[in-house]
């Protein structure tokens, strides 16, 4: 029986439109063609194009990421299929991400990923995790799962007030419990002004999931939500001077990935994959990884806890690394900054990244 997430929202959507977001059409049409290679070859050639349009144009006037906490992840999931050591577990460092562009209206502020870690840890599949602990449970949560900021103390530490937050965004909305920062039931939100940027998809999964969904999801955690707080998007879209969110499905229905023109080059954003090494793994040195590309032709190792459609999520990583381009810091890959990003502890061996990107900064924050 199809599990019903009961996340239903009031009001319809508002008609208010926001003239600084404009359609992209580099990619209509790119997966229309039958063959799945032909679609895979028809999306590198216009990634490679939009790649170069991109990087003409303008750049943000501001990026930073921001490390918000430490979680245990099933390494049969973060390295599908293709890790070769017994080690359960490896830890993905969940990150915020703020980013200020410029538009016709002025600056504007996006939040990308802004986790509630709290009230997202009653995720299911989670909560479990953290349940199988027992009576060590606190414990447990301190060394394998330390929170490591909030989004709150990260506006601080830069000084940027919740009401100059224009958009807040999520690649997908697994975990997320969206009503603390946008208010639910008639409650006020941490973020007065801001309006949710999700993929039209994303947003009907989630009010109506299936089992093998509802594991990943935060329960009701977009019940109770004003429309009006909503921007539903059905196609690749600008934000502004040198921001996109680009539709990679896959991983999701709804799937979308940030894309960021910023002095080093192109980032790209999302979870399809949760290291470097997912997008070039004949360059790995993780356990198994390397062998496994080498051995079935995959270019690039999926991120596959859901699966929702796994062809598209192969296409969709390839089109993300064909837009981000090389890494400045390390040309063997490229520049996909995963959200949720993979990271040794010495309690899971074997699970270092060849290469990480850690935390960024470019520009001077606006607060003003």
């Amino acid at each position: 029986m199809a599990k019903v997430n009961g996340s239903k929202s009031v009001k319809k959507p508002s008609s208010k439109k926001d003239t600084s977001i404009k359609p992209i059409k580099d990619f209509l049409g790119s997966r229309s063609l039958p063959a799945p290679v032909d679609r895979l070859e028809d999306v590198r050639k216009r990634a490679r194009r939009f790649r170069d349009k991109f990087l003409s144009g303008p750049q943000v006037v501001y990026y930073k990421s921001f490390d918000l906490v430490r979680v245990p992840y099933p390494t049969k999931y973060a390295l599908l299929n293709a890790f070769s050591l017994p080690t359960p577990f490896l830890h993905i460092i969940n990150r915020l991400f703020i980013i200020q562009y410029k538009t016709s209206e002025g600056i504007k502020t996006l939040l990308f990923s802004p986790s509630d870690v709290d009230a997202n840890a009653e995720t299911p599949f989670f909560k479990r995790l953290s349940q199988s602990f027992g009576p060590f449970q606190n414990i447990g949560k301190k060394i394998m799962a330390p929170t490591l900021n909030t989004v709150e103390e990260c506006l601080k530490q830069v000084g940027l007030p919740p009401e100059k937050v224009d958009y807040i965004s999520f690649d997908h909305l697994h975990t997320q419990d969206l009503r603390k920062w946008l208010g639910a039931n008639g409650q006020p939100g941490y973020f007065p002004n801001a309006k949710l940027l999700i993929m039209k998809e994303e947003w009907d999964s989630v009010q109506g999931l299936l089992p093998p969904q509802s594991d990943w999801y935060c329960p009701n955690g977009s019940g109770g939500i004003s429309m009006d707080r909503v921007i539903l998007l059905d196609s690749d879209t600008e934000l502004g001077g040198g921001v996109a969110l680009i539709k990679t499905p896959g991983h999701t229905y709804g799937n979308h990935s940030l894309v960021a023109n910023t002095p080093e080059g192109i980032f790209v954003t999302s979870e399809n994959g949760v290291s470097a090494d997912n997008y070039n793994p004949l360059k790995s040195n993780i356990p198994g990884v390397r062998k496994y590309a080498k051995n079935t032709g995959m270019e690039v190792i999926l991120n596959g806890n859901t699966l929702e459609i796994g062809l598209d999520q192969y296409i969709s990583m390839v089109l993300e690394k064909e837009i981000a381009g090389p890494s400045l810091r390390n040309p063997e890959f490229y520049n996909v900054m995963p959200s949720s990003e993979m990271s040794g502890f010495w309690l899971f061996p074997g699970t270092s990244p060849t290469f990480s990107f850690g935390q960024l900064q470019f520009g001077n924050i606006i607060t003003h």
